[in-house]
This record gives C-alpha cells, sequence and structure tokens, in this order.
C-alpha cells in the first residue's frame, strides 16, 4: 500500500460530492394514511418544501414555488403542520400562512405584512390554526403572542390572541376538550434555563394553570394524551425526563440519567410520539448516543423503558400516533427518513438524505474520546484519517482539525457526514469537541459554561487535542480549529488566547462580545447575561474575552467565512476581525458571501467553503492537496 503525506491523500469525495443529490430531511408525521416531511435543497439554495407520500405511494411535492421556513426567533422551526387531510404552511420571507385542502387548492390564512409565525399547530377540530405570533411591523425587539388563525378566514387581523405578555413562546397545542397548553419564558433566561408550562381553557384564557414553573427547571414540548392528561419534558432532575399532568397534579413518569430532548433552539414539534394513554414512543441520548424505545406507564406510578433495536446513533422522531416518521442518522452512511410502527416495531426505511458514499471511500466511523478538562470529564468524538490505498509516511502523524460546534448550547453528533469524511479521505484527522456548555450530558453538564464562556470551553478544546497528540494521533505542530457562529467564538479565542493550533477557520463567528451583546436579535439578546455577565456591569469581562482586543497574542493565519445576510452574527463582526488581524500584518482571508444568512444553504457557498478551507490548511500546514 503506497505511503503519502497526509493531507495530500486523493479523495472519492470532490467538494462538489457534498451537495450533489443531497437533501436535507425532517422528521414528519402521518396523518390518515399519507406521510408528510419537509426537506432542503442545497441545489435550490436550500430552499424548503413539503412532500406528501399517500396510501398508494405515491409522491407529491406540496409546495413546489414555496419556501418553507420562519424566522421566528431567527432560527424558525415549525413552519409547517398536518391533519385531517389538511396542511398549514409559512412561507418565506412573505411570512404569510397558507393551507393546502385535500383537493390540492391553497388558501392563504395569514398574508405576514410584518408577522412572522412558527410552531404552527393545525386543529381541524376547532376550526383553528394555532401559532406563535412575532410582530416586526414596529422598531425594536419583536413582541411575541399566540395566535388562532381560523380556518374559514384569511385573518386581516394576524389571528386572535390568546395568550400574551410573555416574551417567548412555544409549542401551542388544543386538546379534545378545548385546553390550551403552551410553553412561555421570560429574559433574560433562555429556555434550557427555564421555561415555563401553562394551560388554560378556551372560554377562560384570562385564567390560566400553571403546570410547571421553577427558576431553575426548564419545561418543554407538552402533547396532550388521549385521557386528557398533559405530558411534558421537565429538566427537574438534571435531565429532560418525562412528566404527565392531570387533575391538577404533575408526577414524573420516568426518571433516568438521559436526555430525552434536546435545548430548544427552534420551535419544531414534541419529540416524541403519544402512541395512547399509556404509551410514548420515544428516543433519549446517552454517552453521546441516541436510543430508541418505548415508555410505558400506569396510574399507579409504575414505569418501564423498553429499548428497540435500531442501528442509528442519531434519531429525530416526527408523528403523534402509533406511526412515526423518524430521521435516522447512521455513523457509516446517510440519514434516512423511516416510518416507524411502534405497535410491531418494524421500521420501513422511505428515503436518503443522500446517494450512498462512494464505493471506494474508506469510512471513518466516530470513535468516543474523553479527556479530563478543567471541570471534569470532557466528551468529544475522533475521526482518525482512512483511505483503502494509502497509509501515511512512516514516522508522521495526521495533521488534526478540532470542531467546535456552534451555540455554545450544542451538540457534536456521532453521524455520517459527508462534510467530515471530505477531510479524513485526505490524511486529516477531526476531532469533534463537546466541551463544557454542550447539550446531551444533562443539566450540570450545561451549566458548566455560565461565567465562563471563552475561557472553558476554550481550555476543553485545546487539552483535548493536546491528548490526542499525547496519544500519538495528531502532530502537535499542525493543529487546526474550526467553528461557527459561537463555535467561531471559541475558534477565535482558542487563537488568541492559547498557542497549540497553527491556523483557524472561523464562519459567522464573534470576535466581539461587547457588539454582540449590544446588536444581534431578540432570542439571544440576553444569551450573554449567564454564559459572560450582565452588561453593561461585566463590560471589562466582555472586553478581556473578546479576540479582537487581544491580537497581540494572535499569532497564526485565518480563514474569515461569512454570510451577507446574517441577522444574529452580523457581518460587521467578521469585517473587524479581518481588518484587525491584517492590520497587525498576519495573514487573514475574508469571503463574505451574498445571499447567505446565519448558516450556508447553497450548493456553490458549500462548495466554495470546502475548497477555500482545504488550500488554506494545505498552505499553512505544508501539504499539497490532492
Amino acid at each position: 500500500m503506497p505511503r503519502l503525506p497526509y493531507g495530500s491523500w486523493p479523495s472519492p469525495l470532490a467538494a462538489v460530492e457534498l451537495t450533489r443529490g443531497a437533501i436535507k430531511l425532517s422528521p414528519g408525521i402521518v396523518d390518515h394514511g399519507c406521510e408528510y416531511w419537509a426537506q432542503a435543497r442545497p441545489d435550490q439554495a436550500g430552499r424548503i418544501s413539503l412532500w406528501r407520500r399517500d396510501s398508494d405511494a405515491v409522491l407529491t411535492e406540496l409546495t413546489p414555488q414555496a419556501n418553507v421556513r420562519t424566522g421566528v426567533n431567527e432560527y424558525g422551526g415549525g413552519a409547517w403542520a398536518a391533519s385531517a387531510g389538511l396542511v398549514a404552511y409559512s412561507s418565506w420571507p412573505q411570512g404569510s400562512v397558507h393551507l393546502i385542502h385535500p383537493d390540492g387548492s391553497h388558501q392563504l390564512l395569514a398574508a405576514g405584512t410584518g408577522m412572522r409565525y412558527a410552531g404552527l399547530s393545525l386543529h381541524p377540530e376547532h376550526g383553528v390554526l394555532l401559532a406563535v405570533r412575532e410582530d416586526h411591523r414596529h422598531p425594536g425587539p419583536a413582541p411575541q403572542t399566540i395566535v388562532a388563525l381560523e380556518l374559514d378566514s384569511d385573518n386581516p387581523d394576524g389571528g386572535r390572541i390568546l395568550a400574551s405578555g410573555a416574551d417567548f413562546y412555544a409549542h401551542p397545542s388544543l386538546s379534545a376538550q378545548a385546553r390550551l397548553a403552551w410553553c412561555q419564558w421570560n429574559l433574560p433566561d433562555m429556555p434550557w434555563d427555564r421555561a415555563d408550562i401553562l394551560v388554560a381553557d378556551l372560554d377562560d384564557l384570562a385564567n390560566p394553570t400553571v403546570v410547571a414553573s421553577d427558576p431553575q427547571v426548564s419545561a418543554l414540548y407538552p402533547a396532550w394524551a388521549p385521557d386528557g392528561a398533559l405530558v411534558f419534558l421537565s429538566d427537574l432532575s438534571g435531565f429532560w425526563n418525562f412528566h404527565r399532568w392531570q387533575h391538577g397534579a404533575a408526577r414524573p413518569l420516568h426518571q433516568a440519567d438521559a436526555d430525552f430532548c434536546g435545548p430548544l433552539w427552534v420551535l419544531d414539534p414534541v419529540p416524541y410520539s403519544v402512541i395512547d394513554a399509556q404509551h410514548l414512543g420515544c428516543s433519549w441520548t446517552a454517552a453521546g448516543f441516541d436510543r430508541l424505545g418505548i415508555l410505558s406507564f400506569d396510574d399507579a406510578g409504575r414505569s418501564e423503558l423498553t429499548e428497540l433495536h435500531s442501528e442509528a446513533v442519531t434519531i429525530q422522531l416526527g408523528g403523534a400516533g402509533p406511526i412515526a416518521l423518524a430521521r435516522f442518522g447512521y455513523a457509516d452512511r446517510p440519514a434516512e427518513l423511516v416510518s416507524l410502527d411502534w405497535t410491531s416495531g418494524i421500521v420501513t426505511t422511505r428515503h436518503s438524505e443522500a446517494p450512498p458514499p462512494p464505493p471506494d471511500l474508506a469510512i471513518s466511523a466516530a470513535q468516543s474520546f474523553e479527556w479530563v478538562g478543567a471541570a471534569g470529564t470532557v466528551h468529544g468524538w475522533y475521526y482518525p484519517p482512512q483511505h483503502v490505498d494509502c497509509l501515511g509516511l512512516p514516522d508522521e502523524r495526521p495533521p488534526v482539525q478540532v470542531w467546535s460546534h456552534g451555540g455554545p448550547t450544542g451538540f457534536a453528533r456521532p453521524e455520517f457526514s459527508l462534510a467530515l469524511q471530505f477531510w479524513t479521505s485526505r490524511g486529516i484527522g477531526i476531532l469533534d469537541v463537546n466541551y463544557s456548555g454542550s447539550a446531551g450530558y444533562g443539566r450540570a453538564y450545561r451549566e458548566r459554561l455560565n461565567g465562563r464562556w471563552g475561557v472553558l470551553d476554550v481550555s476543553d478544546c485545546v487539552d483535548g487535542v493536546q491528548a490526542l497528540a499525547a496519544a500519538g494521533l495528531a502532530d502537535p505542530d499542525r493543529l487546526s480549529i474550526r467553528g461557527g457562529s459561537a463555535g467561531g467564538f471559541t475558534t477565535l479565542a482558542a487563537l488568541t488566547f492559547s498557542d497549540v493550533f497553527a491556523a483557524g477557520i472561523s464562519l459567522y463567528g464573534i470576535g466581539d462580545l461587547e457588539m454582540l451583546a449590544t446588536d444581534t436579535h431578540k432570542f439571544e439578546s440576553r444569551y450573554l447575561d449567564g454564559l459572560v455577565g450582565p452588561y453593561p456591569a461585566g463590560r471589562q469581562v466582555y472586553q478581556d474575552r473578546s479576540p479582537i482586543h487581544h491580537l497581540d497574542q494572535l499569532s497564526c493565519p485565518m480563514l474569515i467565512l461569512q454570510g451577507a445576510d446574517d441577522t444574529v452574527v452580523p457581518p460587521n463582526q467578521a469585517e473587524a476581525m479581518a481588518a484587525a488581524v491584517r492590520a497587525k500584518g498576519l495573514p487573514a482571508t475574508l469571503h463574505i458571501f451574498s445571499g447567505e444568512g446565519h448558516g450556508f444553504r447553497r450548493a456553490e457557498t458549500i462548495i466554495a467553503v470546502a475548497e477555500e478551507a482545504l488550500a488554506f490548511l494545505g498552505e499553512v500546514h505544508g501539504f499539497t492537496p490532492a
């Protein structure tokens, strides 16, 4: 077997393969024998469309001209719903809401006109579509409410307000008995810090009942069971576990040191299935991997969690009944949309997110890698270089790229990704770090980062890659770090406040915490209160943690990639950082992509990012890409 320098291995994955034939599938629902789901296509500028597969296996694109998205909280979520043969969706960028009837005709439910709608919940039996509405008609922070859009109207007033007064809302849902449940929270909390669940009768909305409310508890994802009980997830135990509320009292259904949901960044439907009054179909995260099972319980307080066999390492559930339409992610192949029959346990593949990987691609699967950081054990995934025909040079260790995820309350999952294999198939290892503050390991692990963002996440990344090098798995002189959004901040901070990395790649990252604190959207406007400290009282801490104020400590080149239309981390962050690095005389490449926001969706952008990053690291690390 030939030996070639790491980084120069010929790969069957050209950058264009990262988008060719690829789609991004969402979990869906099964309604009256029809399956509904959404998919996004990079080759259509990231446009999201709704699809239906009927009982005769006929596929229909329901929204061929629309982009089914919403900008509520800027991250969106819950942009469509289906029930009793009706389908409702929000169209971006107009913000309008439409209803598709069983005969295929379209009806305008709300014109948008400065309003945004998300968290859609369709209730034909009550003649309404529930939604979280965000009002952008006036300057300043956009107020949110829960509204009902009448199905027989174009709702010129933007919908009837059902709940108001809180800063944020999520998960509106009606029971068969016309009881409304919802989730709400207020600044400065994020929904994973504190979120409350309330219930009210439709004819007595002024007097809601508090189901769950505690300053140190995040209660999310309420759903009605057929017997009128309310099921929800709460991290009262330190993990998001199931609870049940009925007859005015709430109780835990089953306690486990595992999360049955993740942090609420988007307003998607509940991530579990209500099979019947005593059974829930669910998934949970344990030791970084997702598991699949059925939770059975009774009125006497007994419960049993039965795990179902699955090859999936990541699981996103959809559906409220005995059949779910779920997204399964695997370690060795692209993710799939599957039909999951909870009664029989039969899983049927419906669609794949991408064509099979090339047969000559040696898959690098995630290997769990742990080390001891400043606050305790830290978790990550190591992906070693893999090739069917090449080995590295004798006595050469591979360059390794550290990936720092966004959020920072995000979670690096161990599923197959062509974007990751693009690097490992060329002889470059990846350490994907779930640094302190990440989701997936319980509340205490998330709260490690409180007050220490830019410190603990950085040291966790540094300690992790040094542990990898000490184990002989990385060349200590050829280490780089890459991250997007909050992970971009960790990247920039690691380059500034440590000398471990030879290069860095920031995607829509944060270089100036003060600028972020004073120039970002409402949802995250007080996020830094917990991560850094109150502003402006803690202004000195913000300056101390901001890479842009400490470029005298920076000594390596940088690639900065940014979307021109980003409202979460505005382009002025990237421009200021690049200008400051260049003023110091260091190499800094800045590429601002027109038509892109917070996250890159267009095929041409995805290709350009991969090619630029590979050329950049080749130049820095001294290898010639094949």
